[in-house]
């Protein structure tokens, strides 16, 4: 069997995904995400005019072959444009194989460790009452673990206040340039430590909650906030610093047992060692199709069992539902699996991407179809042409840039 075509599919059903097709001379094809939310044609280019001449040809069943042949053959290496067209390739392959052998990817990872595969969903509002009702209403739809955001007094807007919605659906900005939201950690470290005292005094410990910073804080700001958090027991505290912070993570640690998820900016596995090995997280929460698909995933799965860190794979709505489906191929296989950020799709992001994860009791479930049991409908693709978009910026109240 040989790859025969690499199909590089842009649509915007609501927002922007890259999608690629790879199909191979005995009618074989698999699909894998290849999705960099705001970056999307960078990703596009690369997949179609570096990528996929390189991929004809080859035997699609040798998977961590083209894996170390794309990575380290282009020498300038790694980064969340190639290692994101990675990815995609990857996803697709995985995709073949378990549709030549006629079995779930799952079952390809070593078979089930689990059923399903614990969910959380995103829940806010504009005050403590807004957000309350809205965990609750999550709850309801059979929610354990969920994530808590609220407005700060005095701001504008805050990342993470439009809740479920905000995560499955594309923000646009005024004629499709950044939205520009303006961020003060002030009012938010005063804020937060009251929210979650608000949640456990009228929800009780019975639901987990979690709460996500988005790097947005400095080291002695994120270590004062675990600190003050500690007494609500969060399931985790979400990114809490930047990436280029890995060191400082030895500050929070020591500042309290608040456990700690990080990783959605981490682009390889290397940059995924020294918190895993340092025991510095308690999470690894990549997202696989900035991370190198499954095969760079599962890498960093296995050097974070013996440590004892769990996953929490990365899965906002800029994320396809093919990468979903990885998400939970991979938390059912693995032994060390956390828990799996999820969202539910529109209608027309279903049109055009059948076939990814279903919720029930509280877990996401993958069929037994042979692959990742996801597609693509390349007609409907065509109905949502590419739009211009961006993910929001964050400014300081004088101005000055701050990381978003």
């Amino acid at each position: 069997m040989r790859i025969t075509d690499v199909r590089v599919i842009v649509t915007c059903p609501g927002r922007n995904y890259v999608l690629v097709k790879i199909i191979t001379d005995e009618g074989v094809y698999g699909v894998g995400d290849a999705t960099l939310n705001g970056r999307e044609l960078a990703v596009a280019e690369t997949l179609d005019k570096h990528i996929a001449p390189l991929l004809i040809g080859r035997d699609p069943d040798r998977i961590e072959d083209t894996w170390q042949y794309l990575y380290r053959g282009a020498y300038w290496r790694g980064g969340p444009v190639l290692m994101t067209a990675l990815a995609g390739v990857d996803m697709a392959l995985w995709d073949i194989k378990g549709k030549v052998c006629g079995k779930p990817v799952y079952s390809l990872l070593g078979g089930k460790t689990r059923e399903g595969a614990l969910g959380y969903t995103h829940c806010a509002g504009r005050d403590f009452a807004e957000v309350e009702d809205s965990v609750r209403q999550a709850m309801a739809q059979g929610f354990k673990v969920i994530r808590a955001q609220v407005s700060i007094p005095g701001l504008p807007s805050t990342y993470g206040q439009g809740g479920q919605k905000e995560a499955a659906l594309a923000t646009w900005g005024e004629a499709s340039l950044p939205m520009v939201e303006v961020w003060e950690p002030g009012p938010y470290l005063r804020t937060i430590p009251r929210l979650f005292e608000h949640l456990r005094s009228r929800l009780g410990d019975e639901v987990e909650l979690l709460h996500d910073v988005h790097e947005r804080l400095n080291p002695v700001q994120a270590a004062r906030l675990a600190r003050e958090l500690e007494p609500f027991h969060l399931f985790f505290l979400e990114d809490p610093l930047r990436p280029e912070h890995q060191p400082s993570l030895r500050l929070v640690r020591q500042a309290a047992t608040t456990p700690i998820a990080m990783g959605e900016l981490y682009t390889s596995l290397w940059e995924c060692l020294p918190v895993i090995t340092e025991q510095l997280i308690d999470f690894i929460r990549c997202d696989l199709v900035h991370s190198g698909g499954i095969t760079g995933a599962r890498k960093i799965a296995a050097i974070a069992e013996p440590y004892g860190v769990q996953t929490a794979w990365h899965g906002p709505g800029d994320a396809a539902p093919i990468t979903h489906a990885a998400n939970v191929h991979m938390d059912i296989a693995i032994p060390n699996f956390g828990v799996q950020e999820m969202v539910f799709f529109p209608e027309q992001v279903q049109e055009v991407i059948p076939g990814g994860p279903t919720f029930r009791d509280g877990s996401l479930y993958v069929s037994d179809a042979p692959g990742l049991g996801t597609d693509v409908n390349e007609e409907a693709a065509r109905k949502y042409p590419y739009r211009r978009a961006y993910l929001p910026i964050a400014r300081r109240q004088d101005g000055s840039m701050h990381d978003w």
